[in-house]
This record gives C-alpha cells, sequence and structure tokens, in this order.
C-alpha cells in the first residue's frame, strides 16, 4: 500500500509543478493591443468549438455509464473467469463501479485537454512576445507551456488508476477507467483533428496557392481557424489521446500482473507485479519534472542544436527514470532485477522509434561522415518537378519508414516476452511512456509556437519574430512526429497486452488462423484501421472543400480584402463555424467504429473470432500509422524547408508542389495516422470488458 500511496504523491507533485509552470507562464507579458486582441479571437474559438464537442460527448459518456452500470454485471460475467483461474474472487464487482470508473476515466480525459489547451491558447501570445526578446526566451515560455500538459496528463492518470486500484483492489474497474479514457480520447483526437485540417487546407490552398499570400497573412479568412485548430486538435486532442495511452499502458499490465497468477493463487492490493507499474510512473514523474530544467539554447542555435536542447532533457529523464527504477526493484521483495531490463526494453525502443522518425521527418536528416541520408530535403528536391512528384515522394517516405519501427518493435516483444513473459509486453509499454511527462511537453509546445508566428504575423510584428518561431515551429513538427512515434509504438504494446489479458479472461488460448471464423475476425480487424482512415481522410476533404469555397468567396465578394486596404477584416468566425460543423458531425461515426466492432464481431462470431480480430487491427493499425505519421511530417518539413529559400523558395512552383504535399500530409499526421493508435486500444479494452459475454 505504501507504494501505491507514493504513485499517487508523486501525481500529485506533477501537478503541483503543473500549476507553477502556468504560474511562470502567466507572468509574462502577453503583448500589445493587437497581439491581444487576436489572442483574444483564437481563445474564444477554441472555448467555442471545445464546449459544443464535450456537449456531444456528455450525451455518449451518459448512455454507456448506463450500459455499464445496469445491463454489464460480472458478479455473474466473471464466474468462468474466477473459477478457472482460482484467484479467490478477486476479479467480482458490480457494474456500476466499472461504471463509476468509467466515468471518472472520461472526466480525466476530457480534463487533461481542456487544461492542456487553456493554457496553450495563453501560452501563444506571450510566446509571440518573448520572441522579440530572443530564441531562448521563446523556447522557454513555449516548451513550459507544453509542460503543463505533459504533466497535468501523467499526475491526472497515476492519480486515477492508483486510486481505483486502492479502493477497488480490481482489474475490471481500472479497466472501466481505461475504457472512459480511450472513448473520449478517440472523439476528442478525430473531432480536433478534423477541425485543424479543415481549416489548415483551406488556408494553405487558397492562400498561399491562388492569392498569394504569405502564412498566416491577416487577410486570409481560414487564418484565425487554423490557429484554433492547433489548439482543439495538436493540444486538447493530443492531451486526451496520450493520458488515454498513459493510463491504457498501466491498467494492462496490472491486469496481466493479475490473471497471469496460476490457479490458486491467492492475491493481495500489495502484489509486487501489480504495483511495479504504478511506481515506474510515479519516478517517471519526478524525473520529467528534473528533466525539464535542461531545456534552453542559444538564440542563434539551428536545428540541429535545437533538437539536442531538447534531446538533453529527455535522456536525462531517462536516465534517471531508470536509475530510480533500479534501486525499486532491487529493494523490492517478490520482484526479480530482469524486471528492470524490461522497463529498459521499453525506453530503448521508444528512442529507437523516436529517432528514426526525427531522421525520417527532419530536414537535419541523418549525418554520418560524408554519408547523408535526408528524406525531407529529397521530398523538396522532387518537388521542383511538380505536384504528382511531391505526393510520390512523399508516399515512398512513408512506407519505408515503416522498417526501423516494426523492427524494433518486434524485437522488443521479443526480449520483453524472454526476460518475464506476457506480462514483460506490458511493462515494456510503461517503460516507453513512463517520462511521458516530459516527452509530451515537447510535442506540445509546437503548437504553442505555430500559433506564436502566426500571431506575429497578424499584429505585424518584427520579421525576426517570425523568424523565431518559424525555427521552434520546424522543432515542433519533429518533435511532434516524434511523440506520435513514441505514442503508436506504446499503443501495440499496449494493445497486444490487452489482447493477452482478452485471452485469459475468456479463455481463448490459441488463435488458429486455419479456423474460419478466426481468420475472418483478422481479416476484419486488418480491415478496421483503414476504414477508419478513410472516412477520417473523407471528413477533412469535405470541411476543407467547404472551406476553401468560403475563402474564395470572401475575397471575391468583400472589397478591398485582398488588397488589404486599411479597415478590411476577413470574416473569421465564418471560416471558424464551417470547421466546427463539419469536425463535429463527422466525428460520430468513426468514433462509432472502435466501440460497436467488438461487441459485434463478438457477438456474432465469438470470442475467438474477436481475439483475431485484435490480431488483425494491431499489425494493420501499426503500419498504417506509422506510415500516415511519417508521410505526413516529412511532407511538412519538406515545405519548410523550401521555404528558407531553397530550390526556389516562397512563391515558386517548387513551393507550390511542396504545399500540394503538406495539405495532404495534414490529415495524415494530425487526423487519421495519431488516431489510429486510440482505435487499437479502446477495441482491446471494450472486448477485454464485454468478452466473458462471449465466451
Amino acid at each position: 500500500m505504501d507504494s501505491i500511496l507514493l504513485a499517487i504523491a508523486a501525481g500529485a507533485v506533477g501537478l503541483v509543478a503543473a500549476a507553477l509552470l502556468v504560474w511562470r507562464v502567466m507572468r509574462q507579458p502577453s503583448g500589445n493591443e493587437a497581439v491581444r486582441e487576436i489572442g483574444a479571437l483564437i481563445q474564444e474559438g477554441s472555448a467555442a468549438f471545445l464546449r459544443k464537442e464535450y456537449s456531444i460527448l456528455a450525451v455518449f459518456v451518459v448512455i454507456m455509464f448506463a450500459i455499464l452500470a445496469v445491463f454489464i454485471d460480472y458478479n455473474i460475467l466473471g464466474n468462468a473467469t474466477i473459477e478457472r483461474l482460482g484467484a479467490g474472487g478477486a476479479i467480482e464487482s458490480d457494474g456500476p463501479w466499472t461504471a463509476l470508473a468509467y466515468l471518472a476515466g472520461a472526466v480525466g480525459s476530457g480534463l487533461a485537454g481542456f487544461i492542456g489547451m487553456s493554457i496553450a491558447v495563453r501560452g501563444n501570445t506571450r510566446t509571440a512576445t518573448a520572441a522579440q526578446h530572443g530564441l531562448n526566451k521563446a523556447l522557454q515560455v513555449a516548451f513550459s507551456t507544453g509542460a503543463v500538459m505533459g504533466l497535468t496528463v501523467v499526475g491526472i492518470g497515476i492519480i486515477g488508476v492508483s486510486a481505483l486500484w486502492l479502493i477497488f483492489e480490481n482489474p475490471n474497474v481500472i479497466a472501466g477507467f481505461g475504457f472512459g479514457a480511450s472513448s473520449i480520447a478517440l472523439f476528442a483526437r478525430v473531432g480536433g483533428g478534423i477541425y485543424t485540417k479543415a481549416a489548415d487546407v483551406g488556408a494553405d490552398l487558397v492562400g498561399k496557392v491562388e492569392a498569394g499570400l504569405e502564412e498566416d497573412d491577416p487577410r486570409n479568412p481560414a487564418v484565425i481557424a487554423d490557429n484554433v485548430g492547433d489548439n482543439v486538435g495538436d493540444v486538447a486532442g493530443m492531451g486526451a489521446d496520450l493520458f488515454e495511452s498513459y493510463v491504457g499502458s498501466i491498467i494492462a499490465t496490472i491486469s496481466l500482473a493479475f490473471l497471469a497468477l496460476s490457479a490458486g493463487s491467492s492475491y493481495s492490493l500489495d502484489e509486487p507485479r501489480a504495483v511495479l507499474p504504478l511506481v515506474i510512473a510515479g519516478i517517471g514523474i519526478i524525473a520529467s519534472i528534473l528533466g525539464l530544467f535542461l531545456v534552453r539554447t542559444g538564440d542563434k542555435a539551428d536545428m540541429g542544436k535545437l533538437l539536442w536542447s531538447l534531446r538533453y532533457g529527455i535522456f536525462s529523464a531517462g536516465a534517471l527514470s531508470l536509475v530510480g527504477t533500479a534501486i525499486y526493484i532491487n529493494s523490492s521483495p517478490g520482484l526479480e532485477f530482469k524486471l528492470f531490463w524490461v522497463v529498459v526494453t521499453g525506453i530503448v525502443v521508444g528512442q529507437v522509434i523516436g529517432t528514426s522518425t526525427e531522421w525520417f521527418t527532419s530536414y537535419e536528416g541523418l549525418k554520418i561522415g560524408k554519408f547523408e541520408f535526408n528524406p525531407v530535403k529529397w521530398i523538396a528536391q522532387q518537388a521542383q518537378t511538380g505536384h504528382p512528384s511531391t505526393i510520390i515522394a512523399g508516399l515512398s517516405i512513408g512506407l519505408y519508414s515503416t522498417v526501423i519501427p516494426a523492427l524494433a518493435i518486434a524485437a522488443g516483444i521479443f526480449v520483453a516476452n524472454e526476460l518475464a513473459g506476457l506480462y514483460g509486453i506490458g511493462l515494456a509499454a510503461v517503460g516507453m511512456l513512463s517520462t511521458l511527462g516530459i516527452t509530451l511537453a515537447t510535442d506540445a509546445f509546437g503548437p504553442v509556437a505555430d500559433n506564436a508566428g502566426g500571431i506575429a504575423e497578424q499584429a505585424h510584428l518584427d520579421p525576426e519574430v517570425r523568424k523565431r518561431t518559424d525555427a521552434l515551429d520546424a522543432l515542433g513538427n519533429t518533435t511532434a512526429a516524434t511523440g506520435k512515434g513514441f505514442a503508436i509504438g506504446s499503443a501495440v504494446l499496449t494493445a497486444l497486452a490487452l489482447l493477452v489479458a482478452y485471452t485469459l479472461v475468456t479463455g481463448v488460448t490459441t488463435l488458429d488462423l486455419l479456423e474460419p471464423k478466426v481468420l475472418i475476425g483478422t481479416i476484419i480487424g486488418g480491415l478496421l484501421p483503414f476504414l477508419f482512415s478513410g472516412l477520417t481522410m473523407q471528413a477533412v476533404g469535405t470541411a476543407a472543400g467547404e472551406m476553401i469555397e468560403e475563402v474564395r468567396r470572401q475575397f471575391r465578394e468583400i472589397p478591398g480584402l485582398r488588397e488589404g486596404l486599411p479597415g478590411v477584416k476577413p470574416d473569421a468566425a465564418r471560416a471558424v463555424a464551417i470547421s466546427t460543423q463539419g469536425a463535429l458531425k463527422a466525428m460520430i461515426v468513426p468514433g462509432l467504429i472502435a466501440i460497436v466492432a467488438p461487441i459485434a464481431i463478438g457477438a456474432l462470431m465469438g470470442a475467438e473470432a474477436l481475439g483475431g480480430m485484435l490480431a488483425g487491427s494491431i499489425v494493420s493499425g501499426f503500419l498504417l500509422a506509422i506510415f500516415m505519421a511519417n508521410a505526413g511530417g516529412a511532407w511538412d518539413n519538406a515545405k519548410k524547408y523550401v521555404e528558407l529559400g531553397n530550390f526556389g523558395g516562397k512563391g515558386s512552383d517548387t513551393h507550390a508542389a511542396a504545399v500540394t504535399g503538406d495539405t495532404v500530409g495534414d490529415p495524415f499526421k494530425d487526423t487519421s495516422g495519431p488516431a489510429i493508435n486510440i482505435l487499437l486500444k479502446l477495441m482491446a479494452i471494450v472486448s477485454l470488458i464485454f468478452g466473458p459475454l462471449f465466451i
């Protein structure tokens, strides 16, 4: 029990540190009147979208709460499992407790996103103002803003899981917490992703290519909607996403620690293997806070130095986390030291995936002596021969960027299983996400820097300010892609751990592909990520089309807007409304797929077919998510590389082709790709909760 209380205390320390960072950010100057006015528009649009989104999700949460509370009775459904595992009845629970945990998970996920967005829409103006005084000053403000998100996610996450485990000592109950987190995360990520990319595509294609305007030009009606999208998609949606990833890995590992007990074994609150993931997460929070102090850079840093300014913090936090984990495992009776090497495996696999992502999405690339591997520069070079060449180049980069992450995950699964069996797979995922407090900060600061650049452009600040924010934005694109790599890699390990837990709960000991039902389930599972991605891409395309027509209409019908005559302003509210309506309408069906599909397959074809479906979705979803995230990130930074003055620079035909690649890549990397990892885990946790129905 003492270890669980320490984990809760670590979460509380994380939340206190987040509050101090909020105070630090809010002390910074918010800028002149023009900066504050633009910031207020972004803040109002972001809050309005989140209110509408959460009001829709509240209806879904209430319905799901009722289903779990009224129709699911684990005292009945769990009897066969209890008898088979000989767990002494520890799995018994009433549906209402799981429903209550579901509600807590949903609220926690939504709260994490809301807090992160609330500080982001205030940190953006302060980052723009700080950039007037140097690059390091701007980095400190933007990074502190992003760190609020990171520490809030891990703080709320570990307190929620630890408290429920302390109170109920029941895997079914904490699985409900994960279900709530996953369901909200999927809708938030999809809704926010559709919003932000519809606005971004409309702003870029009409503003840059057709009208020849600079990015974030105040004459462009879609600019404010684009800035709002950075917050509702890349901050609020991402926060809910990684909250779900974090708690999902912990819950899956605790479930495996319990379910893997041999028949007749006793089970207690302080079972060492169940408590270990909570302790590792707590140690990671403290290590992340210490690592935050090491992030700083010079005022004339290039991309390589900027990347290393973040790596120092991340690598230091990882090293401190490993030291703390080694000490705890070595001093804890009932734990073998080989579990430490499982945690190391998770962290190493995460770093391999993250470094690989950097190679494929940063225009620094990989340099070893005279050898240079630089996919981003190659895409920019291909853009010289037109739009098709740009698309082909980005697709090829995305496709073969899956090789290293796939091999790394395969090696990680093998090593973790050899060291600690199936339990080790879940523990490796916990290790990979143990320092999420700082790795998420390196992800979340990117949208803040992007917003700061837009505000600087619209408020007509000194061009040097935009240059500094663009440097941070380009860095944010790379770190965001790295963060997505971590999230996707951990999603595979977590989904696999949940699949193992599902097989133990349902008694499905093997998945025989020669059995037609299992094979059918596997094929359907492989299909679902493609169907899901198709629906979300279509939604972005439809909403972007409406946005493009609206921007064209305003340029055509508002006298003096294109020319920038004094006092003439675009109707930004109309553009915000188009993105809002498109996102909220389109997020429902993709979100329901993750919940309806497992229940339908299990009810119609049985537990074995559902197991096959989960396995098929993990394989196809992992590779598709990596492909989309890396292709999108590479296209984005190829455009930025051209905008630095390479291959003709802004306004050239090369630039137009690069913008096309970026607009195709935007929904890849910010809508469909990152949402797939939530899809995998949500389907797995729904299967774990409802699995006993299909025995």
